[in-house]
């Protein structure tokens, strides 16, 4: 069943979400709006939408938020949608890194479930302590990774699941852009200035920022789980603060060996995520920019395409697929796949009823892990390149 046939109940069964951060000039926060409202399962009902209280409430007036529920401050928010009959019930957190924290602690502490762009946070320990929160609270926590959405990558994950590739044997992933080749932190730029800044990314330059989706989904694909890398972090552009160039070598835990490349300063790149996974029994390759197409080869037979939207493609795949073969089907619906399996989540929390085990996303625990990558990577690079247990 496509992902858009499902038995739910639409209007007013519509999840109340609220929105910390993405208002006026914040690309992710529209990247998120559309993705609630793809498959009709969230309705905006509040926000705080700029660490700036009045851009933060003329964010959300701008959007048809009522004035009552247009805050300043994240802290306003919870505070005052905690007191409402018809309170949100779940935050969306599409703030610069930095600002993850402690609005998804207080929140879940507030009794909502949380939508959280990644990484999950700027510090392990902090990463850490939310995971507790979440087990605490029983509340649900989504991890915006959404290329692990795209169909074609369920499917792929569903081939190595059933054992069509046999024994991975070797992962290669890689995410490469050419936009921050010159510093274009200086030029006034805002998703270049935070990005490049310690204070608002954490750690990880290049490495946080695409470097974790590459991760991420090299595990979400594969199943399988890192032991140790080394890495080789440089930073080319003079004067820039973080990493904008990441070579990583990868040990998993069952004897699979992986390379992993993340790059900002490759131009004649846009966003070139690619996966590349190979078994005892054959091998995938996956690219973003042409998401509706998985590379099959099997040992010692002919390299087969396999296309979404057709007969070829296995249920897991099928089941996240919202339109007909030959129409581009990637980044926004991949987005969207994660709010609708997070709505269904949200839904079986609702009732206390058992959820379809069919839906997935990234939690609370997939955040740990891409935060406890990037820590791992920058002390490998300091090291000169040391192996590093993750």
């Amino acid at each position: 069943m496509s992902i858009t046939g499902r038995d739910e109940a639409k209007g007013p069964d519509r999840i109340r979400y609220a929105m910390v951060g993405g208002g006026q000039g914040a690309f992710i926060g529209a990247v998120h709006r559309l993705a609630a409202r793809m498959d009709d399962e969230f309705t905006l009902v509040a926000g705080a939408m700029s660490s700036e209280p009045q851009r933060a409430k003329d964010s959300a007036l701008a959007l048809g938020i009522p004035t009552e529920r247009a805050y300043g401050s994240w802290e306003e928010l919870i505070a005052g949608e905690g007191k409402r009959a018809d309170r949100a019930e779940a935050i969306a957190i599409v703030t610069p890194n930095h600002m993850h924290f402690a609005p998804a602690k207080a929140a879940l502490e507030a009794g909502f479930h949380v939508i959280c762009d990644k990484p999950l946070t700027t510090t392990l320990e902090d990463a850490k302590a939310l995971a507790e929160v979440v087990k605490r609270t029983g509340k649900v926590f989504a991890v915006t990774h959404n290329y692990t959405g795209y169909p074609m990558i369920r499917h792929a994950r569903a081939m190595i699941e059933a054992g069509e590739l046999g024994k991975i044997r070797v992962v290669q992933v890689e995410y490469v852009q050419g936009w921050l080749s010159t510093k274009l932190e200086d030029s006034g730029q805002k998703q270049a200035a935070w990005r490049v800044d310690p204070a608002r990314s954490g750690a990880g330059g290049c490495i946080g920022d695409i470097g974790t989706h590459a991760y991420n989904l090299a595990c979400f694909v594969t199943g399988l789980t890192l032991d140790s890398l080394s890495a080789d972090l440089s930073t080319f552009v003079d004067g820039r603060r973080l990493d904008d160039n990441a070579n990583l070598l990868l040990r998993f835990k069952d004897g699979a060996k992986g390379m992993l490349w993340a790059s900002q300063v490759a131009p004649g790149n846009e966003n070139a995520l690619k996966l590349r996974v190979y078994g005892e029994k054959g091998g995938l390759n996956w690219e973003q920019e042409q998401p509706n197409d998985l590379w099959w080869s099997p040992l010692g037979q002919p390299t087969v395409k396999l296309t979404r939207g057709t007969g070829a493609v296995n249920a897991a795949g099928a089941r996240v697929t919202r339109i007909p073969s030959g129409h581009p089907e990637g980044y926004l619906e991949g987005f969207a796949t994660i709010y609708t399996e997070a709505a269904r989540a949200i839904r079986a929390a609702r009732t206390g009823e058992p959820l379809d085990p069919a839906v997935t996303f990234p939690s609370v625990d997939d955040g740990v892990a891409g935060v406890a990558f990037i820590e791992a990577a920058v002390r490998s690079s300091a090291a000169g390149g040391s192996w590093e247990k993750v």
